[in-house]
């Protein structure tokens, strides 16, 4: 909601004043930074919410195979992808308990790049062979969360998601019916041509965007660097983290043995005789005390329980359940889901994807309308008085600063910059109509 009226800055008086110019100035200058992220943002993660099927069809020469008499044990699959990739490292072994799916092997090349195998269980036949990282979801994955720049581009898509925050409150306190407009005005479909439909396009599709995707981007803040870093500490610090099995901790070892470790056939039967739900993700131990991972790789937050096995009796020496994770935990993990689409089905899906095109559309919208109302040779920046750093806007800085680090911190530096460098140059200052 860049743009609000094609004479707003002439007319701000009649619907807001001073204050009202002020949120307009805040709400572009955020959307200078934030728009461009948004696009990209809303492509990457409107095509990764469709991973499944997508995947379904780039590799379906090796997620099916012919039905076979008898499946071989899964040593001799991983003995296969040994012989043709080398092993390093054994990361996993999942199973989907199809009679037409392949066996997915997770692992540590001769080289040490983390790859994926398909193999037939019928015939032990490696069916492919990909570095996990030049899987195309994953290629997707990593540019929606880091921008293939590593941990220094998830500090950019986090700075974003926070700004992004104060784009959507400022973007609805403009969006919001006064003076002339009227609540019909506001909710009707973009009429007009050229600036003017860009503008109400813009207004329109704001407000469905505040609705549907402010809540996307409150739910993936836990996978964020700084903010999800804090959030983790504190979980931690108050008993409210994860209790999963996966990364040990004080998951029990298996007991001593002179006897050999039970084939990783019976692991995945033991799970499924726990009512675990298919598929399953298996890790094996990595050294003769160590005892075996195992979890249900359901989509369904609640179907996810994992299992520690030893690896000799087959005993099952730990459960861990959804259920017994923290209220906060659980309501984290959940919040995930939905961020993924996967929480309440087909619904779910539909709905990120409509936030997703509507989020793509703001960007665009928004571009637009500034680029058709901006002055010849500047950047059109909305005219408004100056915010001194006073009283209240200390104590601003200094709660978004515990709240959202990275803006806060972004703020500070953006008030010193603009205080010994960007006024003297004559940079964001504002323009009038």
């Amino acid at each position: 909601m860049t743009d609000v009226t094609a004479s707003a800055q002439s007319g701000a008086t009649a619907t807001g004043g001073a204050f009202y110019r002020l949120v307009w100035k805040w709400h572009f200058l955020a959307a200078l930074y934030v728009l461009p992220f948004m696009a990209l943002l809303a492509i990457t993660g409107g095509i990764y919410l469709y991973k499944p099927q997508i995947e379904a069809w780039l590799y379906a020469d090796r997620l099916t195979v012919p039905i076979g008499a008898e499946a071989m044990p899964h040593e001799a699959q991983v003995d296969a992808v040994a012989e043709i990739a080398g092993i390093t490292r054994l990361r996993g072994v999942t199973d989907h308990d199809a009679i037409d799916r392949s066996t997915v092997i997770e692992f540590d090349d001769a080289d040490g790049v983390r790859s994926i195998a398909w193999v037939d269980p019928y015939t032990a036949e490696v069916l492919a062979v990909t570095p996990r990282d030049e899987m195309v979801m994953q290629i997707v994955r990593k540019l929606h969360g880091e921008l293939l720049l590593g941990d220094l581009g998830t500090k950019f898509v986090e700075l974003a998601a926070h700004w992004a925050i104060v784009m959507f409150i400022t973007g609805a306190y403009l969006w919001w019916p006064r003076g002339s407009r009227s609540w019909g005005k506001a909710f009707r479909l973009p009429r007009g041509k050229s600036r003017s439909w860009w503008r109400e396009t813009h207004l329109f599709t704001g407000f469905l965007a505040t609705i549907l995707v402010v809540p996307i981007i409150i739910t993936g803040l836990p996978w964020t660097d700084v903010w999800g870093g804090g959030l983790s500490y504190v979980q931690e610090r108050t008993g409210q983290d994860s209790r999963s099995l996966r990364f040990g901790g004080d998951v029990p070892d298996s007991t001593e043995s002179e006897g050999d470790p039970i084939p990783f056939a019976d692991v995945f039967g033991i799970a499924k005789a726990e009512g675990l739900v298919a598929p399953y993700e298996m890790r094996p131990p990595t050294d003769t005390e160590g005892a075996f991972w195992i979890r249900s790789a359901s989509i369904d937050r609640y179907n996810q329980t994992e299992l520690i096995i030893d690896q000799y009796s087959g005993a099952v020496l730990m459960r861990h359940d959804f259920s017994d994770n923290p209220v906060v935990a659980q309501g984290i993990s959940l919040g995930i889901s939905f961020h993924q689409g996967e929480l309440y089905g087909w619904v779910n899906l539909l709905q990120n994807t409509i936030a997703a095109t509507a989020a793509l559309v703001l960007a665009v919208s928004g571009f637009a309308a500034w680029w058709l109302r901006r002055p010849k040779g500047s950047l059109g920046v909305p005219a408004a008085p100056d915010a001194a750093l006073g009283t209240g806007m200390i104590f601003l800085i200094i709660g978004l600063a515990l709240l959202f680090p990275l803006m806060g911190a972004s703020l500070m530096l953006a008030l010193i910059l603009d205080w010994v460098l960007f006024r003297r140059l004559g940079w964001f200052r504002a323009h009038t109509a």
